[in-house]
């Protein structure tokens, strides 16, 4: 419903901003550069398409047609999520597609030889074993609820038929143990599988939406902001977003912002409603005095145009902090220090008014809307964003972290807002290993039951802060944690009674110290026998080729822990990405970067 939302809101700026009528639900969807964005990865906002492991996967694929986007959205869930390597690497290779039995060529063709929908299921006990409409739809039910023994009653049924309407596939001379992995394919497969006219739906929306930010980002960014105006760290994620595709925010303005984000030219102009303690109502009241009577002129205009009640005193402290009065030429400190005083100036002089006081020079006075501001400076950049931090609920003209951000996102493995996610919009499990970066903005101490000292901390990034817990032996050698530091902490979510996830940290390092020519790190992989082949090394290789750094990679044996590095030219840089792949490959246990 939010998408939607967003798809009509971003028609609507369309339409003003460009004159132009866009029918969204008659859009071409052979269009080539859409499908060039989803596989780019720049997949922020787009439905279905936007976390970090569907973003992995569709830039993988590459997606040339609708039926790779119908298909992609079926296939990454638990259970068809097997599949996706097979689907892949038959789209890249027909010549690699292969089939259980040559009977599914026909079913399986435009997919490559996966099972990816729970309508090819029934369409293979149909042709296979001669099942009818009817039973075939009783078999997928069974299948995606885990009706165990309905299952073991209907897999005798597919192999060799019911005595009656049902033949069977072995009559059809399927060998009994194709017929088996057939059906235990199909069973793992539908556990959680989408029928195809669910993704199609599904899929349809996500290409709307991606085909809005191809051809008209700004306005799409725009109204997808608007649809998450309620969770300043969204917002942040989408500014970001806005930052790699050369998209300016500018502050909300007064005399230009509405109360939903806007848009100028190749920016966006932050929502008035999206400031703390301004409500609705004001909002309004703002937007409808300056189209009906011309823009303000100064913090004194604004205070006589406006109704008393809805300009108090918490409203319009917010206003200025978060630099709404910027362009009427004094500074936040200036208006902060003044605007008391203009308030009382104002009802003083409405008092008059009602009483019937006014002579000929207050008029004059009345009329005279310039501001007397105090010489003052401005308050420092470091005031300056803590203020629009606590009125915005982010860092809009900067970040503490700007300078860092370049160097950071290299030791990180997620952005802190992953952590804020549902469950629903985040891949984040408990017990995975993250790597997170940023700067402490709270820290409580207190005493375990043996009298030792641990610590909840949080840490911020530039999308949000996340809660750490840092256990007595670690605490032990980081008590003085110093909030001009930039921290990259390592270690486990922990995910309990669907609150925020928290982050156990394992190791603590300041980017100081990793930047330093001295300091060493290296990923290891804890292998078992299983996963120590020719095959596993080759992927493994091809993985680092991909990734060339500085940090070392090595392979401990889980079964007697000893350690084989790989040679030097396979040294990785550490990045989400590469932990993503080597945790598809390997497992999430399998992965930890150690100091």
């Amino acid at each position: 419903l939010r998408t939607l939302t967003v798809i009509d809101t971003a028609v609507k700026i369309i339409e003003q901003n460009h004159h132009i009528k866009i029918d969204i639900d008659n859009i071409d969807y052979q269009d080539e550069r859409v499908y060039e964005l989803i596989a780019s990865g720049n997949t922020e906002g787009i439905f279905q398409l936007e976390s970090s492991g569907m973003t992995s996967f569709m830039k993988e694929l590459k997606p040339t047609t609708f039926e790779d986007i119908i298909a992609g959205i079926s296939l990454y869930r638990p259970g068809p999520m097997d599949f996706i390597p097979k689907y892949i690497e038959g789209k890249k290779d027909p010549l690699s597609i292969t089939y259980t039995h040559p009977s599914l060529e026909e079913i399986l063709d435009n997919t490559y030889g996966c099972i990816v929908y729970q309508e090819q299921v029934m369409q293979i006990v149909r042709k296979l074993a001669g099942y009818s409409l009817g039973r075939s739809d009783l078999l997928r039910r069974a299948m995606g609820k885990k009706k165990i023994e309905v299952m073991q009653k209907e897999r005798e049924v597919f192999l060799y038929g019911d005595g009656d309407k049902i033949h069977g596939c072995i009559a059809e001379g399927i060998p009994k143990e194709v017929g088996e992995k057939i059906f235990d394919d199909m069973a793992d497969f539908a556990k959680y599988a989408f029928n195809k006219s669910h993704a199609a739906a599904y899929a349809v929306v996500a290409y709307q939406t991606a085909y809005l930010k191809t051809y008209y980002k700004v306005e799409f960014m725009a109204a997808l902001m608007t649809s998450v105006m309620d969770s300043s760290g969204k917002i942040s994620l989408y500014i970001e977003s806005c930052k790699k595709m050369g998209i300016d925010i500018l502050p909300p303005d007064i005399n230009e912002a509405c109360g939903y984000f806007t848009t100028r030219d190749n920016a966006i102009i932050y929502g008035l409603a999206a400031i703390k303690n301004v409500g609705k109502s004001l909002t309004e009241r703002i937007v409808e005095e300056r189209n009906k009577n011309g823009k303000f002129t100064s913090l004194t205009n604004f205070y006589r145009r406006m109704d008393s009640k809805d300009t108090n005193k918490r409203s319009i402290e917010s206003l200025i902090l978060a630099g709404a009065f910027d362009s009427l030429g004094g500074t936040r400190s200036q208006y902060m220090a003044a605007y008391k005083l203009i308030a009382d100036g104002m009802q003083f002089s409405r008092k008059n008014n009602i009483e019937g006081q006014i002579d000929l020079f207050s008029s004059k006075e009345q009329m005279d809307d310039g501001d007397t501001l105090p010489h003052l400076k401005e308050y420092d950049t470091k005031q300056l964003l803590e203020y629009e931090k606590e009125v915005l609920g982010i860092y809009l003209s900067g970040h503490p972290l700007d300078k860092y951000a370049g160097i950071l996102d290299k030791y990180v493995s997620i952005k802190n807002i992953e952590l804020q996610l549902s469950e629903e919009d985040s891949e984040l499990g408990d017990g995975q290993y993250v790597a997170i970066g940023g700067i402490l903005v709270d820290k409580k101490v207190i005493y375990t039951k043996t009298n030792k000292k641990m610590a909840f901390i949080k840490i911020e990034d530039i999308t949000g802060a996340v809660e750490v817990i840092i256990f007595p032996n670690l605490f032990s050698k980081f008590e003085e944690l110093d909030e001009t530091q930039v921290f990259l902490i390592k270690g486990r979510v922990s995910v309990k009674d669907e609150k925020d996830r928290v982050v156990i940290a394992d190791t603590i390092t300041t980017l100081e110290t990793l930047l330093s020519p001295d300091f060493k790190e290296c990923i290891i992989l804890s292998l078992d026998e299983t996963l120590r082949t020719k095959e596993i090394r080759q992927k493994l290789l091809d993985i680092f080729k991909n990734h060339r750094g500085k940090t070392k990679v090595i392979v401990e044996s889980k079964e007697d822990l000893t350690k084989k590095p790989f040679p030097d030219r396979y040294n990785v840089t550490v990045s989400k990405e590469l932990i993503k792949q080597l945790e598809t490959l390997l497992g999430s246990d399998a992965v930890s970067i150690k100091s």
